[in-house]
């Protein structure tokens, strides 16, 4: 295997620390939280506690000032133990770094450290019953009033870390005539009246993970509550593409480690199981099988490492990131259908984990970004067709 020059001894004790975390905190209940359809919401203030949310905030926002490679390798672990349930990513990743982009110093100053220690959880609310994908279609709506004030009335589906969530960064149109250019982005606490939150989804995989759907009615928020205050009215679309390529570059990182994780677990598994008097490891398809895969894998974490080199120098472009995420998940599901088969009747068994990691993989390739939308997002980017 190629040796892997993307992590420092630093970037590898952190590695350790997490995963004996992991080990205490999550690996012993991940189960219970699959049957109950949300991970308990300590493993959130303990992953505050200590340290393992918001690395990358500066301290003064209660964060550590860490590069995203720490991020990175908790992603990686996280998907190494099919640990689906927990939002960590999302929350400090895309969440925070939203506020810390964009937002005002008031807003920074009272959402990070709280997102920072795990008092809050933090949510984003993009895809709604007909916009998934397609972020001009939002409908959901902010209007402004004749007080300053903003109305929002509107739904929102498929939100991960919604039943958790204290803070919700909503997209909504300030101007539904101007297209993406009448769209803001606004910061909705639990509790405001009109914000609800609907049923949680049972969805095929990501049991643990508390995704639901979003409803507001009438909710009326100051001027202080839209992200960037009154300078960013209309400026977010522009937002969200620019921090896009960060988030599809996440999915790919978690489908690797996913991917390598499951080519593991079937290396062992085949080793062990006897068919015919000998163990299925014995047998040529098997062996040419998993040795395709994790060539196949092996490419893939080349690509993903050198787009992890391209974060920090902030050079990774959208298309380049669009890659990495239609790629990997596609890879990932290819990986996770074929183990299943060499588990045999056992693969399909929900206890064994690779069961489990097939079912979790199928929507890789939807969220974040259709695989079908990132090959448009390509092809525009080689000067293309497309509208």
């Amino acid at each position: 295997m190629i040796e892997r020059t993307l992590f420092t001894a630093d970037h590898e004790a952190f590695r350790d620390s997490f995963r004996r975390f992991m080990d205490k905190e999550i690996a012993p209940f991940h189960a219970a939280w699959e049957e109950q359809g949300y991970v308990d919401r300590e493993v959130w203030r303990k992953a505050g506690e200590n340290g393992f949310l918001c690395m990358t905030l500066p301290e003064a926002f209660g964060g550590a000032g860490a590069d995203r490679l720490y991020s990175v390798v908790q992603m990686e672990e996280l998907a190494r133990g099919g640990f689906s349930g927990i939002g960590y990513g999302l929350h400090s990743e895309i969440v925070a770094p939203y506020i810390a982009h964009y937002g005002t110093d008031e807003q920074k100053a009272r959402y990070l450290p709280r997102l920072a220690s795990g008092e809050m959880v933090g949510a984003i609310a993009m895809s709604e019953p007909a916009a998934g994908s397609d972020l001009q279609g939002v409908r959901t709506t902010a209007l402004k009033q004749a007080d300053g004030s903003y109305l929002i009335n509107g739904s929102k589906t498929f939100i991960t870390n919604g039943w958790h969530a204290d803070l919700v960064i909503l997209v909504a149109k300030t101007d539904p005539a101007a297209g993406a250019k009448g769209t803001s982005l606004f910061l909705i606490e639990r509790g405001m009246p009109g914000f609800e939150k609907g049923q949680r989804l049972k969805k095929l995989g990501l049991k643990a993970q508390d995704t639901s759907e979003l409803f507001f009615n009438n909710v009326r928020v100051g001027p202080g509550q839209l992200l960037g205050g009154a300078a960013m009215e209309g400026r977010g679309f522009i937002c969200l593409m620019e921090q896009l390529p960060w988030e599809r570059l996440q999915i790919a990182i978690g489908a690797v480690s996913a991917a390598q994780a499951a080519i593991d677990w079937t290396v062992d598994y085949v080793k062990g199981r006897q068919v015919f008097g000998q163990p299925v490891a014995a047998y040529q398809n098997t062996r040419y099988t998993l040795a395709e895969l994790q060539t196949e894998v092996q490419v893939a974490r080349v690509f993903v490492d050198k787009c992890c080199e391209l974060v920090l120098q902030d050079r990774l472009d959208t298309a380049t990131a669009s890659m990495a995420k239609y790629w990997c998940s596609d890879l990932q599901c290819k990986v996770m259908d074929e183990c299943v088969q060499l588990h045999g009747g056992y693969g399909f068994m929900w206890e064994y984990p690779i069961t489990r990691a097939y079912a979790d993989a199928r929507v890789q390739r939807i969220y974040g970004g259709t695989n079908e939308i990132m090959k448009e997002v390509i092809s525009r980017g080689m000067g293309l067709g497309g509208r």
